[in-house]
């Protein structure tokens, strides 16, 4: 892994993510690989594009991630793309008609917890699920400069990596992103964040 490439990666993204953050903080602006999910140059108005989030094992396994509340329902966990860029996008929880903010939490154990906070600061767990139904940890599991890389964690120790993949097959790295030096990043619905989770463009995270 060259950490330097990463750690230049990393502070270009803080540089982006800081002004966003300044402007209002929320709908970040993202750009991705050479060809682009966008509207031809000239429309005047884009359309949001859904990017589905899945964790992906190089043995070619595919596993939905999803939301879980406390009562076991599902929810969807999506990219959005709401403009022609795509270099740093929200990732979200589908619930119930709203988009439920995703963030690493402050914690105290070897590895971030990624979490929906609901806007009565409710957590919502965040798992990937196999096709017999075992719903795995998604975890932030090393910290490389800015950039916390996240997998889902099998019982066995397998980690599988986690992807957000447009509509057209364009594939993005769901990673979590640290601003401040702090260990927290602020303080969402009561709850302490320790940094945001965004997709990016593909990066050489191995």
């Amino acid at each position: 892994m060259d950490i330097l490439n990463l750690t230049l990666k990393a502070t270009r993204i803080t540089a982006v993510l800081a002004l966003v953050l300044v402007v209002g903080c929320k709908n970040d602006e993202t750009k991705i690989n050479l060809k682009q999910d966008a509207p031809e140059l000239g429309s005047e108005k884009f359309e949001e594009v859904i990017w589905h989030v899945k964790a992906f094992h190089p043995d070619g396994k595919l596993l939905d991630v999803k939301a879980v509340d406390s009562d076991g329902h599902t929810y969807d966990v999506k990219s959005i793309q709401n403009s022609d860029q795509t270099s740093i996008m929200d990732v979200k929880a589908f619930i119930n008609g709203k988009k439920i903010p995703i963030k690493m939490l402050v914690s105290e154990d070897k590895f971030l917890p990624v979490k929906a906070i609901a806007d009565d600061g409710t957590i919502i767990n965040i798992k990937a699920i196999t096709p017999e139904g075992e719903k795995l940890d998604v975890k932030g599991v090393r910290q490389s400069g800015n950039v916390i890389h996240i997998r889902a964690i099998a019982k066995d120790g397998t980690t599988y990596n986690v992807e957000a993949i447009s509509p057209k097959g364009w594939i993005n790295d769901v990673i979590g992103i640290k601003l401040l030096s702090t260990p927290i990043e602020l303080t969402l619905n009561g709850v302490d964040v320790y940094a945001h989770v965004k997709s990016i463009p593909q990066t050489n995270q191995m």
